[in-house]
C-alpha cells in the first residue's frame, strides 16, 4: 500500500518506481503506452520509449511527419500509460505537449548509435511502403552520404515533453482491491500538487 502521506513530489515515486522496474522487467521497463488525437476526434495509441524524465516533464522523440508527429503538432495533448507487469504497478499521465529544443534534441540524437541515426534519416515514418527493398535501398543511399564523421540530426525529428497534469499511481491488491493516489497539478497547493485517492 501507498503510505498514510503520499510524497509532496510524484516525479521522486516515479523515478522510485522506475528504477525498481529496471531491476525487474526483461526488456524495455521505460517502454509507454502514448495516447494522441487525431484531427477526427478519433485517439490513436502506440509503444515508444521514455528518454528522460524531470519536473518538466516526460520527454520522447519521433519523426515530426509520423502520425503520432502530426497529431500531436495539431493537437498538443497527450496520455501515457506505463504498465510493469512483473512489479503489478502501473502509471498514468495525462499532460499537454511541447517540442523540447533544438540543443535537448540534437543532444540526445548524437547520443544515439549511428545505425539509428541513419535510420532517421531514411524512414519516411507511417507513410506508405511499397516494399521492404525500398527502405534497404534508401537506408543504403543515407549511409553512403553520412558514412565519414557526424550524422547530423533531421529537420523534421526532435523530441516532445508531457508536462503533466494529472500522474496516478496505480498498485495491485490482493482481492482486486488495488490502490490508487493521483496528483493533479494545482498551482494553489504549496507543493503544486493536489492527491486525491480512489476506489479500485
Amino acid at each position: 500500500m501507498f503510505a498514510p502521506d503520499p510524497q509532496e513530489d510524484p516525479f521522486g515515486l516515479f523515478e522510485a518506481w522506475l528504477e525498481e522496474a529496471k531491476s525487474q522487467e526483461v526488456n524495455d521497463p521505460n517502454a509507454m503506452a502514448l495516447a494522441t488525437v487525431g484531427p477526427d476526434g478519433m485517439p490513436a495509441q502506440r509503444m515508444v520509449l521514455l528518454k528522460d524524465v524531470s519536473d518538466g516533464g516526460f520527454v520522447f522523440y519521433t519523426n515530426y511527419e509520423s502520425r503520432k508527429g502530426t497529431q500531436i503538432l495539431s493537437h498538443p495533448k497527450a496520455a501515457l500509460l506505463f504498465h510493469w507487469k512483473s512489479l503489478r504497478r502501473q502509471v498514468r499521465v495525462e499532460g499537454e505537449v511541447a517540442q523540447v529544443g533544438s540543443e535537448e534534441a540534437d543532444a540526445y540524437f548524437a547520443s544515439r548509435a549511428k545505425q539509428s541515426q541513419i535510420g532517421a534519416w531514411a524512414s519516411q515514418q507511417s507513410r506508405p511502403l511499397e516494399s521492404r527493398h525500398a527502405l534497404e535501398k534508401r537506408v543504403a543511399q543515407y549511409a553512403a552520404k553520412y558514412g565519414l564523421g557526424t550524422v547530423p540530426r533531421p529537420p523534421h525529428w526532435s523530441g516532445f515533453r508531457v508536462t503533466p497534469r494529472l500522474i496516478e499511481f496505480w498498485k495491485d491488491g490482493a482481492f482486486r482491491l488495488h490502490d490508487r493516489l493521483v496528483y493533479y497539478r494545482e498551482s494553489e497547493s504549496p507543493t503544486g500538487w493536489r492527491t486525491e485517492r480512489l476506489y479500485p
